[in-house]
């Protein structure tokens, strides 16, 4: 049984896998193909045939509710500070009372705590799991995976029994941000489980945003350097709901009520337009085929030694410089290229 639980999933075959394990009360399997399946998952790279779902709404109060919705992931570390916790809550609560759908990954520290902060605001909240829906890991958030679900959904690409081995939960992140419009990192260093999720969302052209903190602080070094190369910076709730707003397509037009005023907040900031605003979003401009550019950039930067980013944009014409800047950033936050003093990029470990 166990080599059978540790064999991945083909959604082809979701009938017979439905009969060897046994489901929890409202689980259910959704093809990639039916009406309840999630669409932001249809166009990404290495989408799932099909997803395993729980959930107390039916399938029209699903799509209505949950996934017609604007998204905000709100990623970071499992061991966040009591600040970063606070923010997350936050953030999230602000989100749901505004209509927005909170998507994150169930985790200890700042996955729990956005959870919390959509459901404190009686709004919806998504979470993807690394194992199956059958089980909760960890196993302390058994009772708020249960309140998820009545607003909500519970999401996995794993069948009953399938256990929260490591590997799969860089995977699950692929989730967490194809369901998004817009990634929230709170806190995290570069080794954190968080900088797949950024990495997944530069690739799916997903806009990233962080929330900078004092460089003193553990957890300051992955949302400070995204905001030093392009992220749009967090400083409350407004400057994430106005990005929502610039959004193209279905997913804008979703605001604030005229009231609102975050938990804890005691000033009233009236910002007529956020910093974000100015800047250029971080992964909007990344599509399909950049996996060529990355090459160039290396390649580039092998050949050159260090170039600066005018350069870099410079030579290669037929590309946007924020599809470029992406690119870079994701090429450093992965440590294959570093940035010296005088801002130029070179090879990690090059002189």
């Amino acid at each position: 049984m166990m080599a059978q639980n540790n064999q991945s999933w083909d959604g082809s075959k979701g009938a017979s896998a439905t009969a060897r394990h046994r489901s929890p009360a409202g689980m259910r399997w959704v093809a990639s193909t039916a009406a309840d399946y999630p669409e932001r998952l249809r166009g990404i790279p290495d989408g799932p045939r099909g997803i395993w779902l729980r959930s107390a709404l039916c399938r029209s109060d699903l799509i209505a509710s949950v996934w017609d919705r604007p998204a905000v992931a709100i990623v970071g570390t499992r061991g966040a500070s009591a600040a970063g916790l606070e923010i997350s809550r936050t953030i999230a609560w602000g989100l749901a009372r505004a209509g927005i759908l909170v998507v994150s990954g169930l985790a200890r520290g700042v996955d729990a705590a956005a959870h919390e902060g959509a459901l404190l605001a009686d709004g919806s909240t998504v979470a993807v799991l690394a194992c199956g829906l059958d089980q909760c890991y960890p196993s302390e958030h058994t009772s708020m995976a249960e309140e998820i679900t009545c607003s909500g959904a519970l999401l996995s690409e794993w069948p009953s029994g399938t256990p929260p081995v490591g590997w799969r939960f860089p995977r699950r992140n692929r989730l967490i941000s194809g369901l998004a419009d817009i990634v929230v990192l709170v806190e995290a260093n570069v080794r954190s489980g968080a900088l797949h999720t950024v990495r997944f969302a530069i690739d799916q052209g997903r806009e990233v945003m962080a929330v900078p903190r004092d460089p003193v602080f553990p957890g300051s070094v992955l949302p400070n350097r995204l905001i030093r190369d392009g992220a749009a910076p967090v400083m409350g709730c407004d400057d994430v709901l106005y990005a929502i707003e610039r959004l193209p397509g279905p997913s804008r037009g979703r605001k604030a009520p005229v009231d609102f005023v975050l938990p804890g907040d005691r000033v009233a900031a009236a910002v007529s337009q956020p910093e974000s605003a100015r800047r250029e979003p971080l992964g909007r401009a990344r599509r399909a085929g950049t996996g060529d550019l990355r090459s160039r950039l290396l390649a580039q930067l092998g050949r050159s030694g260090p170039l600066g980013v005018d350069d870099l944009v410079g030579r290669s014409p037929a590309t946007e410089p924020s599809a470029v800047m992406a690119e870079l950033v994701a090429l450093e936050v992965e440590a294959r290229i570093r940035r010296d003093s005088s801002g130029r990029f070179r090879l990690h470990g090059g002189s």
